[in-house]
């Protein structure tokens, strides 16, 4: 069952994906993340979001919509679509601009960030916090373990990884940006929300 703001992702993802093959490398052009230069990004202050519609590939965007599903759904019924938004594009946004400015000094320089993934890991955070005892399974190797390990064992490896640059292609610091917007989220979302009623 999709609830609704993961349902509005999904079909925007798709949606994204779908035009990004039309396009061809125009939508790259255009809409990915650019790290650097900083003037490019200012130029086009967009692509700190639209970054996150267009994948690398079939499989990228499959695996990020069975994750924002996975996760997701139940964080929304507990928090609701407002909070929810409000921490995935956090998540999407300080990962873009953790990127450009972390990920530039461990040889990113000039490469396009492309896919939801930080707005996947926001969630993925926000959920370790709320559900921290709920069983994950690993998929490879299939070992079950609760979220919050999960979560931080991930986290860990994305440092690992980014710092290291054995991984790449891969924007770890975007995805390590993420979780500090789905922390926000947490930390802050009811307020936010309760500020948005008010209005």
């Amino acid at each position: 069952m999709f609830t609704p703001f993961i349902q509005f992702l999904i079909i925007a993802n798709v949606i994204g994906f779908l035009l990004q093959g039309l396009l061809g490398p125009a939508a790259i052009y255009w809409f990915a993340l650019w790290p650097s230069p900083w003037t490019e990004t200012f130029a086009a202050p967009w692509t700190l979001v639209s970054y996150s519609f267009l994948h690398g590939s079939l499989t990228h965007l499959l695996f990020n919509m069975f994750a924002l599903w996975m996760f997701g759904s139940d964080l929304e019924r507990v928090w609701g679509a407002r909070r929810l938004a409000f921490g995935y594009f956090l998540g999407v946004v300080i990962g873009a601009i953790a990127q450009i400015v972390v990920g530039d000094a461990f040889g990113g320089r000039g490469l396009p960030v492309v896919g939801a993934s930080a707005g996947v890991f926001a969630v993925l955070l926000s959920y370790a916090i709320v559900f921290p005892s709920r069983t994950v399974m690993l998929l490879i190797p299939p070992i079950p373990m609760p979220a919050r390990v999960f979560v931080a064992l991930y986290g860990a490896l994305e440092l690992v990884l980014g710092v290291s640059g054995s991984a790449s292609g891969v924007a770890h610091f975007a995805h390590l940006g993420g979780m500090l917007g789905g922390w926000i989220a947490y930390r802050f979302g009811t307020s936010v929300a309760r500020w948005n009623r008010r209005r």
